[in-house]
């Protein structure tokens, strides 16, 4: 019997994906930008946390935003609003930003004058985490409605974020959401994961998310912040 060559499709997508993500990843190293790659599911408040950052950052830190839908461009007009030039890619289907897409949004933004560029991926809590969009730092949200259990259904998430957003506190009374149990199971997959509680309703916790933001960027200016 003629021997039967197997070919793994998966396994050659994400190695050619990983080598362009990681030349955008030294290019923007490179301009002392902060590339940040923000997921989630959907409703959980992307937007919404970006409207709170750039309104608290003012014009302190240059900002850009990269938004991700599979139509639309509802998430990219708010951002406008706030005077923040924002970028609508429509992924026409798919459930995650590869680095191929995030290297054709970045053409078409100016980034000599940028600190910051925010990449608003897909809300999907399993896809987004497998493919490497070229950013320094990964984040994601969940929301109090959402529930606790998430870390044990979508390990992989909480495994690659740098930083895990815990949105909506403000409905906590509300809810059946054990916040210890949460940090105990994100710590437990990732043990250097920085937790941060804010509303984006109330702004309650928004210090300190940008605190630490800022200091990411300071990381990139720096030459500290390495990823991959």
């Amino acid at each position: 019997m003629p021997e039967i060559k197997i070919i793994e499709i998966k396994e050659e997508i994400l190695a050619d994906n990983d080598k362009l993500a990681g030349e955008i990843r030294r290019q923007m190293q490179e301009r002392g930008i902060l590339l940040l790659n923000l997921m989630s599911s959907p409703g959980s408040g992307k937007t919404s946390l970006i409207v709170r950052t750039v309104r608290e950052i003012g014009n302190t830190l240059r900002t850009a935003v990269v938004e991700a839908d599979i139509d639309s461009t509802v998430d990219a007009e708010t951002v406008a609003r706030e005077g923040v030039p924002a970028v609508q890619f429509r992924t026409g289907g798919a459930c995650h930003l590869d680095a191929a897409m995030v290297e054709a949004a970045l053409r078409e933004v100016s980034l000599d004058s940028l600190d910051l560029v925010i990449l608003e991926n897909i809300g999907n809590l399993v896809c987004p985490a497998e493919f490497d969009t070229g950013a320094s730092v990964n984040v994601m949200i969940l929301s109090v409605p959402e529930g606790d259990d998430k870390p044990l259904k979508y390990p992989l998430m909480f495994s690659t974020c740098d930083a895990l957003v815990v949105n909506k506190i403000d409905y906590l009374q509300l809810a059946d959401f054990n916040l210890q149990a949460l940090r105990e199971r994100a710590i437990n997959l990732n043990p250097r994961i920085r937790i941060f509680e804010v509303s984006c309703k109330t702004g309650e916790g928004i210090l300190a998310w940008v605190a630490w933001l800022r200091s990411e960027i300071e990381k990139i200016k720096e030459g500290e912040r390495v990823r991959g």
